[in-house]
């Protein structure tokens, strides 16, 4: 797990919309194909019964289904649904592999409580906010191990660095050179503890410039000017994790908080 805590990432409930706009299983095909077309932001609704998601609506679904339909003959009910707990990365892999362009988000009980759009999942990234995330870091450290640190800004070899997560997913790596090839990229999170650079954020970054034949990167170093007994250390020696290299690049596996409607249903 990489050492920028998982709860310090953005979540869904954060950048998803609250206030969705959904039609109900009964409403007709012609009523629902009128709302699209007079509409300029949805070509699509969810499709909800006292906030239970039952389905999605599209305007495809609408193409050969007759005026006088109910939807709920015609919806797909078959969908993806994300969690509000879902780190906004996962969902935009979801959105990425699916093709679709919004993410219904439902609680444990199934109750449609938001929408996440890929516009969203950009934002979120629009807005990382590094220096905060360093200084939250900074302050756990020092709480933890009781000492005082400093920060740096400064420029590290990638091949010096230690890292502390062992894997890296290969659709967000894309991503990542992206960024690089384009001057977006975001300094890395580096812990010097007396010498030795333990990575604490940005390992896709720093694969995706690995394979750019990048040498070095921009960093906000946290530095430790004595050897302390850290947690990632320990973490990373008991992976075997060494150099950049180590790292497993692996494609998108299911995340645990997405669901389907119909697995959804069947715990009704």
């Amino acid at each position: 797990m990489d050492v920028m805590s998982d709860r310090s990432k953005p979540r869904v409930e954060e950048y998803m919309t609250r206030d969705v706009v959904t039609v109900a299983p009964d409403s007709t095909v012609g009523d629902v194909a009128t709302r699209i077309a007079e509409s300029d932001e949805h070509s699509g609704f969810p499709v909800c019964e006292r906030r239970r998601v039952d389905g999605f609506i599209s305007a495809r679904d609408l193409l050969l289904a007759d005026d006088d339909d109910p939807i709920f003959k015609v919806m797909a009910t078959d969908l993806l649904v994300a969690h509000p707990d879902m780190k906004v990365t996962d969902a935009a892999r979801v959105i990425l592999r699916s093709g679709i362009q919004k993410l219904p988000v439902v609680d444990d009980a199934g109750n449609l409580v938001g929408i996440i759009s890929n516009a969203d999942v950009i934002r979120s990234q629009i807005e990382r906010a590094t220096p905060e995330k360093v200084g939250k870091l900074m302050r756990t450290l020092e709480q933890i191990h009781d000492i005082n640190l400093e920060q740096e800004r400064r420029t590290v070899p990638i091949a010096a660095l230690t890292p502390t997560q062992g894997r890296v997913y290969a659709d967000e790596l894309e991503g990542r050179r992206y960024e690089l090839e384009h001057g977006l990229a975001e300094p890395l999170v580096v812990i010097d503890n007396n010498g030795t650079l333990l990575l604490a954020d940005g390992h896709h970054r720093v694969l995706a410039a690995d394979r750019l034949d990048i040498d070095e990167m921009d960093a906000y170093v946290i530095v430790i000017d004595q050897v302390v007994d850290l947690g990632m250390a320990n973490t990373a020696k008991k992976e075997n994790l060494e150099r950049i290299d180590d790292i497993e690049v692996v494609d998108y596996a299911r995340h645990p908080l997405v669901q389907t409607t119909k697995r959804l249903q069947s715990k009704r």
